[in-house]
């Protein structure tokens, strides 16, 4: 990770005096460390490139807390997309999608007489920012702030910039603390940067392989985006047969399952389910899917809710990104791009992640 301050402008970059970094032939600041992996034709050697190390371990024990606020802190902000998108086919309008900072809403607003707006996340900062299509910005810390603290002042700070927004639902989803208003909870306010610097590192990485192997179908599937509800990040294909969803299924499921779907994905981990992993999982799930054998050995069938899904953790050091997919039945899911592994659909059967 190049160090905060070196600037990078077009192409061209200088190192900091007596900093030991120096250019490459490219104009790049070159900085070497461990899971330096250096462009063709970049020489090694001291004070030359450290590219990123490829999805660094991100243990759910050591940055549990930071993960419970920032999860809080996302679904705040996607309840405000919820609120002031218009809605798209399975829920597509809701998640978060990935920038070269951190994670953004993505452009909303004017269809409920809203300023068109953004808010976005920056883990590099360490900052929310809210934009608005005028040219006016506010941002404010992300750092010591508790759930409650931040709630009230994004809402300050949307209603100081003439955004209305009301949540529907203002407390948690699907967490154990989902009776507690955001606007009540001052338990979850530990934040390290570091910890949430690496998380969105390692989403922008499994965002690459998801969007590789979205390019190899072209029948209908999702965008990679990065859900708050679950904190996961996924890749959907669909096939064209519907499914009819029980009388008593929430409106929710109802639309995010209304055809067959496979899902592709990657998610740090809860109390359940306490380490990071990349999962599949068929909704709905062909009868004998979880006697399929796995790729890789690691990885194995967990049942959750109503489907099973193939995860494999991540544990083991991945050397390229190249060979990297998420775990598959070997016989009915498709396979990310990769050795032998060119992805499609099998038995009329579609992918969603999430």
């Amino acid at each position: 990770m190049a160090a905060p301050g070196r600037a990078l402008s077009g192409v061209h970059a200088e190192a900091s005096p007596g900093s030991g970094d120096v250019p490459c032939a490219s104009g790049m600041v070159i900085m070497e460390g461990p899971g330096t992996v250096r462009p063709p034709g970049v020489p090694g050697g001291k004070g030359q490139v450290r590219a990123m190390e490829l999805f660094p371990p991100v243990p759910y024990a050591e940055w549990r807390e930071t993960k419970e606020t920032v999860h809080r802190f996302a679904q705040v902000v996607g309840k405000v997309r919820l609120a002031a998108s218009a809605r798209r086919n399975h829920w597509w309008n809701v998640p978060f999608h990935l920038t070269g900072r951190g994670i953004t809403t993505r452009p909303m607003g004017q269809l409920d007489g809203n300023p068109i707006f953004t808010i976005d996340f920056d883990f590099v900062g360490h900052r929310l920012v809210v934009s608005v299509l005028d040219g006016r910005t506010v941002s404010f810390p992300l750092v010591g702030r508790s759930v409650a603290a931040f709630h009230d002042t994004l809402m300050d700070t949307l209603a100081g910039l003439g955004i209305r927004v009301r949540l529907a639902v203002p407390h948690p989803f699907d967490l154990p603390d989902a009776d507690r208003p955001f606007a009540e909870d001052t338990e979850h306010a530990a934040y390290e940067p570091r910890h949430a610097q690496r998380y969105w590192q390692v989403l922008s990485q499994v965002a690459s392989v998801l969007e590789e192997f979205a390019a190899g179908y072209e029948g209908k599937v999702s965008p990679v985006h990065h859900f708050w509800h679950t904190f996961d990040i996924a890749h959907t294909r669909f096939s064209d047969r519907r499914v009819e969803q029980p009388r008593q299924t929430d409106p929710v499921t109802r639309e995010a399952y209304s055809r067959e779907v496979i899902s592709f994905g990657f998610w740090f981990g809860d109390d359940s389910f306490p380490e990071p992993a990349f999962y599949s999982y068929t909704a709905p799930e062909p009868a004998g899917l979880a006697d399929e054998p796995l790729w890789p050995e690691a990885a194995r069938w967990v049942a959750r809710g109503r489907v099973s899904s193939p995860c494999c953790g991540t544990t083991t050091p991945v050397p390229r990104r190249i060979p990297v997919r998420p775990c598959s039945a070997s016989t009915r899911v498709p396979t990310v791009p990769g050795p032998g592994g060119p992805g499609g659909m099998s038995n009329g059967s579609a992918v969603r992640a999430g």
